[in-house]
């Protein structure tokens, strides 16, 4: 046979077309093997679900490829260099390779289809229309179970469940076009008329669709909805965590400085709260160390006689480490570039030793970062656009919160060609017309608490701003969301029909008040060597403070603010955000962000009809 007749043209063209609208789900299919391979990484103990997603993973690639096989028939078999075109492949191959998809061998489009349905709906549960041993409910219970690698998933629980089905959705969906179109092939071809076959098939792909949606639908309902981020592998600072700097620091300072009379009549316990207001004979003060220009807190005395390695003066640190006459050491003694200096308390007269105290120094000035930023950030709601992610960064000494957003499609998708981060407000404290307290919060002594909220939309409403506001002396989280018209892919731009969210609970509230969490000695939070953990829950709240006296010297600002971004792959629609604490007992752990993807559970009866139709 030379080529095929004007019908089975016709037959390939609309495959053709069908195989081209498939590839625009190519998103879908990029991030399907990203998905396995992080799922096989964490499960790696669970050997009977890590033996299923193998067969999966395996049942999908020989689909696809078969698919491939079809498409390369269809792009390479058509002569199209002549005006009335031509096919080039032969009868037997086209009728050899329809026969096979539909046939009853274990390698068959049909049997890999049934092979892959298995997995999520075992056979005795089928009939009851059960998910209690599918793939769906086996990997929430697995990872809700152990919490510790959710954050590797790059989405939320819940969302990898939705993105998996999907993914596997269109595998069947190509299984399915290429039956079809074998039987449509059969049929001209004069091997039979495969009017049943072919309708079976519909109802048994019907079937199947609506057992594997009511299989997801109940792990959803119990899925985690939060994505957050783990420790990276290597902290750099700026791009994985940015830090507060110069709060409350450790500050050698003595007696007869601390008080306007210039006596030493006291000891150092009772400087609570001071100043420097001098510096008595030029000994250990500014010609030697930096000064504390502001206040100094809850003083301690040490031992009489001490060797201070003081950082370069480029440093944010004031010391590297304190070594007193005691054997007592403050940071972690190493070489010492500049040199140490003997530092010693004195005797005035008989009566009054004039000792050097160590303090907390709370002090603004061009090294201390210790600014939030107030203002509102939204996504462009009047052009339809959401948010997908949230980052810290820090531009001019301010930390703002920085969101990702992207354009809204109809059935929940995200126009993947528009998603950028939004730039923040590019301002400095000192410019005119920036205000404490209504642009920026600054950090002090009395105000330097976070509160630590999960805030979640209504149903119906999706992510579209966020900000930090100042309650009592709080930093506290507020989120802005947006009614969605989930068909058409439509936000309600009216401004009034948005809503911000927030938790007005405080430590003096008479109903379950909020509650701090304590952080003890805690030491630089990049030394930690295991993985931080969540700690933290909704409701609480966490005072930045300094790191412990004896493994740093009280140098350090703590916690630090994970700066990496929580933005799910592949982008999707999300519902809330919130203020957590992960870290490790004996450091300082990090401030994180998290979101809340949307829940997709109330629309799946939606995506059935457009798969089954």
């Amino acid at each position: 046979m030379d080529g095929i007749d004007g019908k089975e043209r016709k037959v390939l063209v609309l495959i053709g077309e069908v195989t081209r609208q498939l590839d625009r789900l190519r998103e879908q299919q990029a991030m399907t093997a990203s998905m396995f391979n992080t799922l096989m990484y964490d499960l790696q103990q669970q050997m009977s679900l890590q033996y299923r997603l193998a067969k999966l993973r395996e049942y999908m690639s020989h689909i696809d490829i078969k698919h491939l096989q079809l498409k390369r028939y269809i792009r390479r078999g058509y002569d199209n260099t002549t005006e009335e075109g031509k096919w080039r492949l032969e009868r037997h191959t086209l009728e050899n390779f329809a026969t096979w998809v539909v046939s009853h061998e274990p390698s068959s489009i049909l049997s890999l289809m049934d092979s892959i349905h298995y997995l999520f709906v075992p056979n005795k549960f089928r009939e009851k229309r059960s998910p209690l041993l599918g793939i769906f409910t086996k990997i929430k219970d697995i990872m809700q179970e152990s919490r510790t690698n959710m954050c590797n998933l790059q989405q939320s629980l819940q969302q990898l469940l939705y993105n998996l089905y999907n993914s596997v959705a269109i595998t069947e969906l190509k299984g399915y076009a290429m039956m079809q179109f074998s039987w449509m092939l059969l049929r001209l071809y004069e091997k039979g008329t495969f009017t049943v076959e072919s309708e079976l098939m519909h109802e048994r792909y019907q079937e199947r669709i609506i057992q594997k949606v009511a299989a997801l639908k109940e792990a959803m309902k119990t899925a985690e909805r939060a994505m957050w981020r783990c420790d990276p592998r290597r902290h750099s600072e700026g791009e994985t965590y940015i830090e507060v700097t110069r709060l409350l620091q450790g500050h050698i300072q003595n007696e007869v400085d601390m008080n306007s009379e210039n006596t030493c009549r006291e000891n150092c316990a009772y400087y609570s709260y001071a100043r420097s207001h001098r510096c008595y004979d030029n000994l250990f003060c500014p010609y030697q160390q930096q000064r504390c220009n502001g206040e100094l807190r809850n003083c301690e005395f040490i031992t009489s006689h001490m060797w201070v390695c003081q950082e370069d003066s480029r440093s944010v640190r004031r010391y590297k480490w304190i070594e007193y006459d005691n054997g007592r050491i403050f940071g972690k003694k190493s070489s010492c570039n500049r040199g140490t200096t003997k530092v010693d308390s004195w005797w005035r007269w008989i009566f009054w030793h004039c000792s050097y105290c160590f303090c907390l120094c709370d002090e603004q000035g061009p090294k201390s970062d210790r600014y939030f930023n107030l203002r509102e950030v939204k996504s462009d709601i009047a052009n339809n656009k959401v948010v997908t992610g949230l980052r810290f960064v820090k531009k001019n000494r301010v930390i703002h919160l920085q969101i990702q957003e992207a354009g809204l499609l109809p059935r929940g998708g995200i126009n993947m060609n528009s998603v950028q981060w939004q730039p923040v407000d590019d301002y400095r404290i000192s410019d005119y017309n920036v205000y404490n307290g209504k642009d920026y919060h600054t950090l002090s002594w009395e105000q330097r608490a976070i509160d630590l909220d999960d805030l979640v939309a209504p149903e119906g409403y999706v992510l579209t701003g966020i900000r930090f506001r100042r309650v009592e002396t709080h930093l506290n989280l507020e989120i802005m969301v947006t009614p969605l018209n989930f068909t058409a892919g439509t936000l309600d731009n009216l401004h009034q029909k948005s809503k911000w969210y927030r938790n007005d609970n405080t430590q003096a509230s008479l109903h379950e008040p909020r509650k701090e969490l304590p952080i003890y000695k805690p030491d630089v939070p990049t030394l930690t060597k295991e993985g931080s953990v969540v700690d933290s829950k909704s409701d609480q709240f966490l005072l930045f403070t300094h790191s412990d006296i004896n493994d740093d010297a009280a140098q350090t600002t703590v916690p630090f603010l994970d700066a990496q971004p929580v933005a799910p792959e592949p982008p999707t629609l999300l519902s809330g955000a919130g203020i957590y604490h992960k870290g490790r007992p004996g450091y300082g752990g990090f401030i994180g962000l998290k979101v809340m993807t949307y829940d997709f559970k109330s629309h799946l009866n939606i995506v059935t009809e457009d798969h089954v139709n």
